[in-house]
């Protein structure tokens, strides 16, 4: 079994010819590569479509290995065509990629099985068994800083050792995505601290908890998890093979980056030493984080919700709250105008719909009803974790038209990331948006008053790509820490902040407490509604 190099970056100088640091991120929907000057500019992109799909068990969601592999290097084959003399010219290549998920692979680094992904339901109710025990979900809070879910590594091996354990036999490696794909390029069997911790390990000394691992029930399969290294002080080299797969040059330093929502919060500017700052992520899912500087500004909370992990500086963590749906209530209303169109021959792209939209949204009057942007399939994990939950208007009146029901759709988000924050203490004084939506100007102006916080946008859409290569930049010497690295890659790309409305705080003050007590209220009906759904109508 190859074991993590103990060698660093090659000294890196100023002048260098090697002037290009190459983020690969491989996401749930595509995987990317993104060439980087190592001041921080972005030269070039090549992209493919990541695939997955159903297992043949229910609940089940798979990705072939083979194929993610072949699709990352893929995308830096195709850089190299992008960007001329791109070998020689590269610095160093870091790699990040979606986060959860169980990637086995055995002695002789094949695949055992199609990957389980974050998006797998199978191990749900062997979740739901497991924090029943008596103490172990307060355990597993208390140790990880993070929740237990059917999405993470541990409750998937869990199902694995009950219902396949001749696959867990086979195996020699567990992987995440982005581990798979540097074991590719360098042929090391390793992990990072943010995804060891908050899976296995103790998020106060970012390594593994032995005893958490025997609580959960997998202290026979603790050969499996690889070591831990961290990407922002050591580097392995770019093999042979991986050199062939490539187009890059054998030697090339590989750094293993943080889970990829570590690394969008970083390349999106959250770092802060001040812990003033948070970060959300409005994407087809939401992610709101808070920077905590030290282990003491840690805030747990009594619902043990969220996710607790390592920042690449040394002792800070990141805290997290993950919601399950954020644009997809948008991209459903649109799909419903959308289909009311369709039926009198008028054919509308949400895109088309979405570049009007802003103008409408603003022009509502706020706090017209509240919405619960519960609209997953797999119900909510953040603040809180309900496979029941659903999505829901409350107050809806004829005076509420199109403008305005958008608007309270808008406002849900805003009221859910309010949510998230205030379950990891204070909500940000500073918050910076990413993701898709923080192109539009509603949306930035309502979570600016319905967080009370100023609102800024990073001029970069490839935010992960750029944190993992912002900390092989680190790691090759460039920048001393990642204070200076941010001041470089990140400050310069800050946009104008939007300012809270004043007069529009109180009503979402009101509207947020109504909001919270309409969800802490609901799961016994989430619960009646979901017997029903499944032909229990009692």
């Amino acid at each position: 079994m190859s074991t993590p190099s103990e060698s660093h970056a090659p000294a890196f100088r100023r002048g260098d010819s090697r002037d290009v640091i190459i983020g690969l991120d491989s996401g749930t929907s595509v995987v990317k590569a993104v060439a980087f000057t190592v001041a921080g500019e972005q030269l070039a992109v090549t992209a493919r479509p990541n695939a997955y799909g159903p297992s043949a068990v229910a609940g089940g969601v798979e990705q072939d290995m083979a194929r993610t592999w072949a699709d990352a290097a893929g995308v830096l084959k195709a850089l190299g065509e992008a960007v001329p003399d791109l070998a020689r010219r590269t610095a160093a290549i870091a790699v990040t990629g979606q986060g959860d998920g169980t990637f086995l692979i055995d002695r002789a680094g094949e695949p055992v099985m199609p990957a389980f992904l974050w998006l797998d339901a199978r191990a749900a109710a062997i979740t739901r068994a497991v924090i029943a025990r008596p103490d172990y979900a307060e355990r597993h809070y208390r140790v990880t800083g993070s929740s237990a879910l059917p999405c993470q590594q541990g409750m998937q091996m869990l199902w694995l050792d009950r219902h396949a354990p001749e696959a867990l036999d086979r195996a020699a490696t567990a992987f995440h995505c982005k581990d798979w794909l540097y074991f590719n390029l360098t042929g090391e069997r390793v992990t990072d601290p943010s995804e060891a911790t908050f899976t296995f390990g103790d998020y106060r000394t970012a390594g593994y908890s032995e005893p958490l691992i025997e609580w959960t029930g997998l202290g026979h399969r603790r050969a499996l998890l690889p070591p831990i290294v961290d990407g922002v002080r050591q580097a392995g080299s770019l093999s042979a093979a991986g050199a062939a797969a490539t187009g890059l040059l054998a030697g090339t330093p590989v750094t293993l980056g943080y889970v990829d929502v570590v690394c969008t919060c970083l390349g999106g500017g959250l770092y802060d030493p001040s812990g003033r700052t948070g970060c959300t992520i409005i994407g087809s899912t939401g992610m709101h984080m808070k920077l905590s500087p030290d282990v003491a500004s840690v805030r747990l909370n009594d619902d043990l919700s969220g996710y607790t992990m390592m920042f690449p500086e040394p002792g800070m963590r990141v805290q997290m709250q993950s919601t399950l749906a954020a644009t997809l209530n948008i991209d459903w209303a649109l799909d419903l105008v959308r289909e009311a169109m369709a039926a009198v021959g008028v054919e509308k792209s949400r895109r088309e719909l979405i570049q009007c939209l802003d103008e409408q949204v603003l022009a509502a009057p706020p706090g017209m009803a509240i919405y619960h942007p519960y609209i997953s399939e797999a119900g909510e994990r953040g603040p809180f974790f309900d496979a029941d939950a659903r999505a829901q208007f409350t107050g809806l009146s004829s005076r509420v038209g199109f403008a305005g029901l958008m608007r309270t759709i808008y406002e849900g988000l805003a009221l859910s990331a309010r949510d998230g924050f205030a379950a990891m203490g204070d909500v940000p004084a500073a918050l910076r948006l990413a993701g898709g939506s923080a192109r539009s100007v509603a949306l930035k102006r309502i979570l600016a008053a319905a967080l009370g916080a100023e609102v800024a946008v990073i001029g970069r859409e490839e935010a992960g790509a750029a944190g993992a290569a912002m900390m092989a930049a680190v790691s090759l010497g460039l920048y001393p820490s990642m204070r200076e690295a941010t001041a470089a890659w990140v400050e310069p790309l800050l946009g104008p902040a939007e300012r809270p409305d004043a007069a529009l705080a109180p009503l979402y003050d009101a509207l947020f407490e109504v909001y919270r007590d309409l969800r802490t209220a609901m799961p016994p009906t989430w619960a009646r509604l979901a017997a029903i759904r499944n032909g229990d109508p009692r």
